[in-house]
């Protein structure tokens, strides 16, 4: 049985240039960015997808109850995130602990994130909600 979706589209480009240049503003009802490349060295971090102006971009993409979700097995970048959405006045964390979430079971897990759990290592969710 196959069902016809009309509402994805899968570009192979620059994420903030699609945002920018293919989205129209308050059509989106969630951005998911799972797993980004953490940018381990300090002389790399400038290269990091979340930053305040891709915040500020994705909250002129997403529409009135919107929300941003984001996982990494990387604490450092998570920490770096929570901070960035953290200051952004138009977002609210959903975390009761005003920190991490559990995975939702609509997030996929990964073989990558499996072996990383066997393994004992951590897997860190925003997720946070357009005001």
């Amino acid at each position: 049985m196959s069902n016809v979706i009309s509402n994805v589209r899968v570009f192979y480009h620059d994420a903030i240039d699609v945002l920018e240049h293919c989205i129209p503003v308050h059509s989106l009802s969630a951005v998911h960015l799972f797993f980004p490349d953490p940018w381990h060295k300090r002389k790399h971090h400038k290269r990091r997808i979340v930053r305040p102006s891709f915040v500020h971009l994705i909250a002129q993409k997403l529409g009135a109850g919107g929300y941003f979700h984001a996982a990494t097995d990387w604490q450092h970048y998570a920490q770096h995130i929570l901070k960035i959405l953290s200051a952004a006045n138009q977002f609210t964390n959903q975390s009761p602990t005003q920190d991490y979430c559990p995975r939702p079971d609509y997030r996929p897990l990964t073989k990558f994130e499996q072996r990383g759990l066997r393994l004992g290592h951590g897997v860190w969710d925003l997720i946070f909600k357009k005001c």
